[in-house]
């Protein structure tokens, strides 16, 4: 296990090289550093080839490579020796190389460093990872820290922290951070990497399964990547992936349990994958797990086929014939696995984004739940679109003749049509910003929704545009404020109660 008392001394090692993501990028370059990004090292030996304690660190941690001793003494002074007694370090006649990977991470809330196994198959060597392996910053880890509100919080939950990425993001606004998980290297590397970032005093870190941990205990923010991967029990499970429960099962029994762990108004975010049924909505099934406590926004951003599906697993594990897998057994997992999925029904798999967001006041019917199927980009930290959107879902619920509207300021209006032609075939009102939607309108709601600067109420609004195309203003009011609700719903227009806010 990681000595905590050698956190400190290593982060100041680590400050005086100025072993941070900037410097690093600088150091590397552009090419060499999108070559690492591809776990290829060759571009970034290039360009450390000098001792100097920076490049010998890139060296060591990000570029797995042997350095001198004297090197590394120069870069970790007074640490070679203690590290390699707790395991960090390996050393040979001269030389030393890292049993651990030390990253650097730039967040929006500043620089953090991430201690956590090595990186598997750089070079496109093949690399085993054993049952307890834990990973270090990845895409999922990334996804979650930007889809995670900011708000500042008294007390948050990483469930399933694994190297402890989330509960370091979450101590820069959280009074108290709770993380949990059940692999023993994980806890130890987590309060590990606390400590490195000097926020041990903030973060503590628990053992159990699932809320176990904290049994009778609410937060305000609940952020998790459980291990969701689906797959049958074949006994090679991978703790940071796999559950051990069957199907989707673990992503269900965090949904339908996080509302007894959240105080009124508090958020659980998850990052999921979910069984899309043969025959049956992606929607409908998940919208059966979703609590009656809880406002919920569910964005599926991706779907992939049974085969898909699997041939992207096992070739995360290193079972892949390409990365020294053995092709008989390749071919035997591959069916194993395929088989199962057919035979549980599994016509595909999404991912995406399960967001829910506790009320006090719930009364039947006044829930907002948005089911929604979004493979587009957004932008990114989608968190403060996420955040908007309960607000503006329940604002809509309100939007009457009285209303007074205001366009967002990163809305855009696109026509089309022959050329030549007084009025546009097609109006398209599109988001810069958030989830960049798109909506298709008519002249009368671009008209409207152009007009809304917050002067006048909607009402007069629509009753205006309708005297200009000489339409009926009652009848206007009846199809278009329905339709007005939608966008705000939608964040294209905001009432300016809440624009002021």
């Amino acid at each position: 296990m990681l000595p905590v008392a050698l956190a400190a001394p290593l982060r100041e090692a680590l400050l005086a090289a100025d072993f941070t993501y900037d410097a690093i990028s600088e150091l590397l370059g552009a090419e060499a550093h999108q070559a690492l990004s591809r776990n290829e090292t060759t571009p970034g030996l290039r360009r450390t080839t000098n001792d100097d304690p920076l490049a010998t660190l890139i060296r060591l941690f990000l570029l797995q490579a042997v350095v001198p001793t004297s090197a590394a003494e120069r870069a970790l002074p007074g640490l070679v020796d203690r590290l390699v007694n707790a395991g960090f370090l390996a050393q040979s006649v001269g030389e030393v190389a890292a049993r651990l990977d030390v990253r650097p991470y730039g967040s929006e809330q500043g620089d953090l460093w991430v201690v956590s196994d090595l990186t598997p198959g750089l070079n496109g060597i093949a690399t085993s990872v054993t049952g307890d392996y834990v990973l270090g910053i990845s895409p999922a880890s990334s996804s979650l820290a930007q889809l995670t509100v900011r708000h500042d919080v008294g007390t948050s939950l990483d469930l399933g922290t694994g190297c402890g990425v989330q509960a370091l993001h979450l101590a820069t606004h959280s009074d108290r951070v709770v993380a949990t998980d059940v692999n023993q290297r994980a806890l130890a590397i987590a309060r590990f990497n606390a400590a490195l970032n000097d926020v041990d005093d903030i973060v503590e870190v628990r053992d159990g399964s699932f809320f176990a941990p904290v049994a009778g205990e609410r937060f305000d923010l609940i952020a998790t990547n459980p291990p969701f991967v689906i797959s049958p029990a074949s006994g090679e499970r991978l703790v940071y992936r796999d559950s051990g429960l069957p199907g989707d099962q673990v992503v269900e029994h965090i949904v339908r349990r996080a509302p007894d762990h959240l105080n009124d108004g508090g958020w659980c975010q998850i990052l999921a994958n979910w069984v899309i049924e043969t025959g049956r909505p992606w929607d409908e099934r998940l919208g059966t797990w979703l609590p009656e406590e809880c406002d919920a926004l569910v964005v599926q951003r991706e779907v992939l086929d049974p085969a898909s599906y699997v041939e992207l697993w096992l070739k995360d594990a290193g079972h892949h014939p390409s990365t020294g897998g053995d092709p008989a057994q390749y071919a035997e997992r591959y069916d194993t696995w395929l088989s199962w999925l057919e035979q549980q029904g599994v016509g595909g798999i999404g991912f995406g984004w399960i967001n829910l967001r506790r009320r006090a006041d719930v009364v039947p019917g006044a829930l907002v739940r948005d089911l929604l199927e979004w493979p587009y980009d957004v932008e990114q930290p989608i968190a403060p679109a996420i955040a908007d959107w309960a607000g503006s879902a329940l604002a809509a619920q309100l939007i009457g003749p009285d209303t007074h509207l205001v366009l967002r300021e990163d809305v855009l209006q696109e026509t089309s049509g022959p050329v030549g032609v007084e009025d546009p075939a097609t109006i398209v009102l599109r988001q810069q910003r958030g989830f960049r939607r798109a909506r298709q309108v008519d002249t009368v709601v671009a008209a409207v929704a152009g007009a809304c600067d917050g002067d006048l109420a909607v009402g007069p609004l629509v009753d205006a545009v309708g005297q200009l195309l000489e339409r009926d203003a009652a009848s206007l009011q009846e199809v278009y404020l329905p339709e007005l609700a939608e966008l705000v719903a939608e964040g294209f227009l905001t009432p300016t109660g809440a624009a002021a806010d």
